[in-house]
């Protein structure tokens, strides 16, 4: 999704067109993303398949405990082989053997493939038949020093919660819904008249965020002790739920994520409606949403129309309606960083 990093063309920017622009037919690429970054420490660059299968093995175990639905092939022996693990069917020995053996067949070729082309920066390059393993490039040693590194396992995390739900929840397109608890700050949707708890809204806003508030480009966090931690903040504000507005408030669509001065600091949002120039801006984010599958697209798409030109206009007539009611506009006073979406 070249779109995605063209006008950001960093490190940050294409590692996360990876998790979030993949294909998206196996959980692999999410696994093997998280043991890149379990093993970013490691002495040197040469990744040894026995040490990346301990790892991605280990992802895949804990997923597939709480969602067996890993993939949309109806069957794999090496996701059979993580269950009888989990099982205590199988011994470590037999599953890292196996790992070693299947798990790893399309995924180290496939990861830095997105929308049908390579990625222009490589984290790893391919030495399994020299040297049995992958070795780091110097791209993924720089990405883990930028200070937003701290956030990127937690933004797989949550891309993964979201695809494995979907594909659980086997929907169709015009009923498959996220939605958004404001009071514990979740992503959440139902199955079978149950809601079900997926992920947190921070982790997954952040990524097609590039890690920046939405209104000032300052730099968020999503880690909870951090003094950088974003607040989810409505577009549209909320007061707006009990007016007469069209526009479903706590949809993803409207979601942000805005640094503590843009949210409520002293000349913050508070309950303000931004301006047109930052509406272009939620309509961009949202076009990021409508190019990554399962299943923020169908959510943006059910609540604010199938095509771009639709989403446009909805949101344009929301933007009137809402001026009608709340008359004054708001932006930052200050832009603190470089315009990354």
């Amino acid at each position: 999704m070249t779109v995605f990093y063209e006008n950001d063309p960093s490190l940050q920017s294409y590692w996360r067109s990876i998790v979030l622009y993949g294909k998206n037919s196996a959980s692999y690429k999410f696994a093997l993303a998280k043991s890149l970054m379990d093993l970013k420490g490691q002495p040197n660059d040469l990744i040894k398949l026995e040490d990346l299968a301990t790892s991605f093995s280990k992802h895949l175990c804990e997923h597939l405990k709480h969602n067996d639905k890993q993939s949309t092939n109806p069957s794999s022996s090496f996701l059979d082989t993580c269950r009888k693990f989990n099982s205590n069917e199988t011994s470590m020995d037999e599953l890292i053997q196996t790992t070693k053996k299947l798990g790893f067949n399309d995924v180290i070729d496939a990861f830095h493939i997105v929308n049908g082309g390579e990625i222009p920066r490589r984290f790893f390059i391919d030495e399994r038949k020299e040297n049995d393993g992958i070795r780091i490039t110097e791209n993924f040693f720089e990405l883990n020093e930028l200070q937003e590194s701290e956030n990127l396992p937690r933004e797989v995390e949550a891309r993964w919660r979201l695809v494995e739900t979907a594909w659980d929840l086997k929907m169709s397109r015009n009923i498959i819904r996220v939605e958004y608890d404001n009071e514990r700050e979740l992503i959440y949707t139902h199955k079978a008249n149950r809601r079900v708890d997926v992920t947190s809204s921070k982790d997954v806003l952040n990524g097609y965020q590039k890690g920046k508030c939405f209104f000032c480009f300052d730099y968020i966090s999503v880690l909870s002790n951090s003094p950088n931690l974003g607040h989810v903040d409505h577009f549209f504000p909320h007061i707006l739920k009990d007016k007469p507005f069209d526009g479903y408030v706590d949809g993803v669509w409207n979601l942000v994520l805005a640094c503590r001065s843009c949210n409520n600091g002293a000349n913050g949002k508070f309950a303000k409606l931004p301006t047109i120039n930052l509406l272009a801006r939620l309509y961009k984010r949202n076009e990021f949403f409508c190019s990554s599958q399962h299943p923020l697209r169908e959510t943006v798409m059910n609540y604010i129309g199938d095509s771009p030109n639709e989403r446009k206009s909805k949101l344009n007539h929301y933007f009137n309606q809402a001026k009608s009611i709340l008359i004054h506009t708001w932006q930052p006073a200050l832009i603190k960083g470089a315009e990354v979406f």
